[in-house]
């Protein structure tokens, strides 16, 4: 379930960067909105995520997805063109992704590190 909480996120932060293109500096409203609200629902999916899965693997998942649909939309939506070598670096970062899916478990709990020692810590 994180892992499919972890790609909405990172699909919202696709439209959240398209709003911040549409709202054209947050100086339209209807766009500087649902830009927002992006934001936030995607800031609390990632959060959500990190309850089970790892800081590093979820952010850098969260910050991929985001960035590999960017470029997508970029090309889709606003016509921006690549080059070879761009396309290939992309690519690079879709199978990064990929890899550390299938590469990191998530965990029942918090990170050991994050749980309060026993005894009441006093």
């Amino acid at each position: 379930m994180a892992w499919i909480l972890l790609v909405v996120a990172g699909l919202l932060e696709v439209v959240w960067a398209i709003g911040m293109k549409q709202s054209q500096g947050f100086t339209r409203l209807w766009p500087s909105v649902w830009t927002i609200a992006a934001m936030l629902a995607s800031f609390a999916l990632l959060a959500t995520a990190m309850r089970t899965l790892p800081l590093g693997i979820s952010y850098t998942v969260w910050v991929g997805i985001g960035a590999l649909g960017s470029v997508i939309a970029g090309a889709v939506l606003f016509g921006e063109r690549m080059s070879a070598a761009q396309f290939a670096c992309v690519a690079m970062i879709g199978l990064g992704i990929a890899g550390l899916k299938f590469t990191t478990k998530s965990s029942s709990s918090a990170s050991p590190a994050m749980e309060a020692p026993a005894g009441g810590g006093g």
